[in-house]
């Protein structure tokens, strides 16, 4: 007989192979919780047992889950998007449950006719089951949108209306399924009053809660506690939950309600910061606990159910929700995408249909056929939406029709413009940028994928179109070969490597200038190719330095001289500057230092030396950067081989500057 610790061990042990197997594998951890659940569970190795305090302890994952939702329900966000969330991810929701109840009874009526027996579900099940093929992975689909930059896409906008429908529809389904196992007379009854104590208590808790909410937390705030702080929040959560629970309702409803309360205060990221930990290490448990209950031998018994339950209900998701978008005024690419994104099933499936086993509406024999289906769609989900492009242009000409469009216009607006400056994204930072090149009369321009700025600025004589930077087509299109620079003014490290990839493959010569919030990525950026990486961490925290040095009577000259030092030891590019014709410069200043660049032709003195055999430190110079002909730039290294076509930004005063050209050139 295990003792506690024993299972703890267990579980936590199982809980981190699991997950560091499915990040190896680049797949969500969810996926590892559910695949070490089959494995120590009672029908695989059976290390550990479904006990009902595990149960009851996984079972805080859901609360803690509903409390995140909750945290992060946004009213005015509903609002700009109830079209999407009440037109097409409410459409969604009911479709899928009464296309489950149509196909329950289809099947009812096949086995009748061709088998002469009964079939196993009933309509209270086939709605409970309906409920749980609803949901789509949030978890899965959501990361990989952000990772793909498409969040603001239009199908991107339509897909994140239907997964907040869903979370929001949780709610009301987690009161609904367990009225479904009531007898019929009893149903309605119950059903009515389970939501009329619902809203009672709703309505209670939402009219006085949040200002009972602010008053609570912030009293606790002062007395400057952080684990006071989190027991309280704890504490309320919980609190709120057993309210629910004794009410005749559900522990999840009492979190969301408690996270909307919260959510409504000026502690909400902080205790989404706090909570973050029980709610990841809880839901891990639950999604375990989830994994256990899969038996593998019926499954195998039943490959063909299972291989059914996969492939059909997938595809008629996909089918009616892109049939629901095209309704609601998407394209047809756009609809498919849609589809595409959502098909599989989601986290809160596995919630539901735990909740419809455990009333009996779900037969034991159904369980496993169908938790296996499930953990298999969420598994194609990525390769989905990977290869979601070549199928969406293979089932929709138009689709490809529109992108040529698109492409097309930007190619219009660039066609005239030389030595210009691709700016990637147009938020604050690229805006600010494209005043500056405007006032120096420098043409850009802009690539940005959210429709409403790119509408706003365009009409306001903006070089701005709508476009993925990260694409090469994008790219392309912009003038990328006729640029005279490229900046990434978004911070996303995995965008700006793709947009550094495209410029080093396909016009090495273009510099790129990628901002970034800390220098975590600096080197990983430069190794790629971009020309400075500008840390705005770094950048807000000289600013910040300088006004303090002003404010406490350092002369300004002094303050300018130290902050240029502090960023000349950060960026290779301001150590010192270009000297032009035009610039305003003092007698003394002209003999400061400054950056000067000379290109080795193929028959220079010095090719096939290292760097260090220069000894260019000799003459007063020293070696900022080296710049291949690929275009990729190398700080400076004593090792580094010269070659043919390298590049080297030289830093000193004019007259050393010019001895070191001479002996570079000339030898």
């Amino acid at each position: 007989m295990a003792t506690t610790l024993e299972v703890a061990l267990l579980y936590l042990l199982a809980a981190v192979l699991g997950v560091v197997a499915c990040r190896l594998a680049k797949l969500p951890a969810m996926l590892g919780y559910l695949i070490v659940g089959v494995l120590i569970g009672p029908n695989a190795l059976a290390l550990a047992k479904d006990s009902a305090g595990v149960r009851y302890l996984a079972e805080f994952g859901v609360v803690f889950l509903m409390f995140v939702i909750g945290l992060e329900f946004n009213l005015p966000k509903l609002r700009s998007m109830r079209r999407l969330v009440f037109g097409l991810g409410m459409g969604q929701v009911v479709l899928t449950i009464l296309g489950a109840v149509v196909g329950n009874v289809a099947l009812a009526w096949m086995y009748a006719l061709i088998f002469d027996r009964l079939w196993e579900l009933n309509w209270q099940g086939a709605v409970a089951l309906g409920a749980a093929m609803a949901m789509s992975s949030t978890a899965i689909v959501a990361k990989m949108m952000a990772e793909r930059l498409e969040l603001e896409s239009e199908h991107g906008r339509r897909v994140m209306g239907v997964l907040l429908f869903q979370d929001l529809a949780v709610v009301p389904l987690l009161v609904l399924i367990p009225s479904l196992a009531l007898g019929r007379g009893d149903l309605w009854l119950t059903l009515g009053l389970a939501l009329g104590k619902a809203t009672v208590l709703l309505g209670l808790l939402l009219w006085g809660g949040q200002r009972v909410m602010r008053w609570w937390l912030t009293l606790v705030a002062r007395r400057k506690s952080e684990e006071l702080f989190v027991l309280n929040v704890l504490l309320v959560t919980l609190s709120l939950a057993w309210l629910t629970e004794h009410a005749g309702l559900s522990l999840a409803l009492g979190a969301f309600v408690a996270g909307m309360l919260i959510a409504e205060t000026e502690y909400k990221h902080q205790v989404e910061t706090d909570i973050r930990p029980f709610h990841d290490v809880l839901l891990g448990l639950f999604f375990i606990t989830i994994g256990m209950k899969l038996d593998w031998r019926a499954v195998l018994a039943e490959w063909h159910l299972v291989l059914l339950l996969s492939t059909l209900p997938v595809l008629a998701k996909a089918g009616m929700i892109a049939l629901l978008a095209r309704a609601f005024s998407a394209t047809p690419g756009v609809a498919l995408r849609t589809g595409l994104y959502l098909a599989q099933a989601g986290e809160f499936g596995f919630v539901l249909l735990t909740l419809g086993a455990e009333h009996q509406l779900i037969g034991e024999r159904w369980i496993s056929p169908v938790l296996a289906a499930m953990v298999l769609s969420m598994l194609a989900t990525p390769f989905i939406i990977l290869a979601s492009d070549r199928i969406v242009m293979k089932l929709s000409a138009t689709d490809w029709l529109l992108q040529s469009v698109q492409l097309t216009s930007i190619a219009r607006r660039s066609i005239r413009t030389e030595a210009h400056v691709i700016i990637c994204g147009y938020g604050r930072s690229g805006q600010n940028l494209a005043r500056m090149l405007d006032q120096e009369q420098i043409p850009y321009m802009a690539l940005d994928l959210d429709p409403d700025r790119v509408r706003q600025a365009a009409a306001a004589g903006q070089s701005v179109v709508f476009g993925d930077a990260a694409r090469l087509p994008s790219l392309i299109a912009a003038g990328l070969a006729r640029a005279s620079a490229v900046v990434v003014s978004y911070h996303d490290t995995a965008s700006a490597l793709k947009v550094l990839q495209h410029v080093r493959e396909h016009a090495a010569h273009v510099p790129v200038v990628v901002r970034t919030i800390d220098d975590t990525d600096l080197e990983k950026l430069r190794a790629a190719g971009a020309t400075e990486v500008v840390p705005e961490a770094i950048e807000g925290s000289l600013m910040l330095a300088s006004h303090a040095l002003a404010l406490v009577g350092v002369p300004m000259r002094r303050v300018i001289r130290i902050t240029r030092d502090a960023r000349d030891a950060r960026y290779s590019l301001l150590r010192g500057y270009f000297h032009g014709a035009d610039d305003d410069t003092t007698a003394e200043e002209l003999q400061l230092e400054r950056l000067h660049s000379v290109a080795l032709p193929a028959g220079a003195p010095h090719l096939g030396s290292h760097l260090g055999e220069l000894a260019l430190h000799a003459v007063g110079v020293s070696v900022v950067s080296l710049r291949r002909a690929s275009g990729q730039v190398l700080p400076a290294s004593d090792d580094l081989p010269l070659v043919g076509g390298d590049v080297l930004v030289l830093s000193g005063a004019p007259e050393a500057l010019a001895r070191a050209e001479d002996k570079l050139l000339r030898g």
